[in-house]
């Protein structure tokens, strides 16, 4: 009888255990700076238009672990826009189905957008089939964001035709911008002068110290390394893992956020930017 006591005691214990496990790690994360609410100011832009730019590779170099675009990168920035009534399209580098970073979807890492966007049937279908950003008009749009995620690191920085587009869409007055590895999509922009548009702005994306800790370093380029490079005044928070850090910087119509918790934050600040009005 006591055996048989005891066996149901551990049997608790291990089902508490895993149960506080599995409830407990995204509030942990959440506690320590991880996907943070966001508590600022919302706005909204009624028949504004915005494009969302992905990455089109899916791997950490060749036959690595498989990567893309970090969840929600493209799904908080989306949502915002779409609650701020704005139309939202979604492209990528080769156009065609998203490559999503898996682990973006664990569930001690999903966001409340990453859940949005596992039951909406709608986006899915835009990940599913991209516009191909060579076909598209920059200019149409309002607001041009470069989604972030490893793979970013591997083609948006290196894309003649995404320069050359986001230059005409800058130049035309639009507001560009995004968060983490995104913000490399702007080395190849260049200003009125044909100088590097991020040449003495003050932008933020991943930094170095991010890329080490988490031990992420074979990727062709690092954001803060590329675009202290190029000439930008790179700012950052810093937190004792930067993953849980969290900066946005606005400078006129350049809006960039450091990492996978500031896009809330860069897709309100853009509809501001934008012309948008407080909701």
């Amino acid at each position: 009888m006591k055996k048989k006591k005891l066996i149901i005691t551990i049997l608790i214990i291990v089902v508490v255990a895993g149960l506080g496990t599995w409830f407990g790690m995204p509030a942990l994360l959440g506690a320590m700076g991880f996907h943070p609410e966001y508590e600022g100011q919302r706005y909204m832009l009624p028949e504004g238009k915005a494009l969302i730019i992905c990455t089109s590779h899916d791997r950490l170099g060749e036959g690595g672990k498989k990567t893309g675009v970090f969840g929600s990168e493209f799904t908080a920035p989306y949502y915002e826009f779409t609650d701020g009534r704005m139309a939202v399209d979604v492209a990528s580098i080769q156009g065609g189905q998203i490559p999503i970073d898996p682990m973006s979807f664990k569930w001690f890492l999903k966001s409340e957008y990453d859940e949005r966007y596992l039951s909406d049937p709608e986006l899915q279908e835009k990940v599913e089939h991209s516009l191909l950003i060579d076909g598209i008009d920059f200019t149409r749009y309002n607001i041009i964001y470069l989604a972030g995620g490893w793979g970013a690191a591997y083609d948006l920085g290196f894309s003649e035709v995404l320069g050359r587009k986001i230059t005409e869409a800058y130049a035309a007055g639009r507001v560009v911008g995004g968060v983490c590895h995104g913000p490399l999509g702007l080395l190849l922009v260049r200003d009125k002068n044909g100088q590097p548009l991020v040449k003495g702005r003050r932008l933020t994306a991943v930094t170095n110290k991010q890329v080490e800790e988490l031990g992420i370093t074979m990727t062709p380029q690092h954001p803060e390394r590329e675009l202290r490079a190029a000439g930008a005044k790179f700012e950052s928070e810093t937190a004792f893992r930067d993953m849980f850090a969290n900066h946005t910087v606005v400078d006129g119509r350049i809006v960039t956020g450091q990492n996978q918790n500031a896009g809330s934050e860069v897709a309100n600040k853009m509809m501001m930017a934008a012309g948008g009005t407080r909701r």
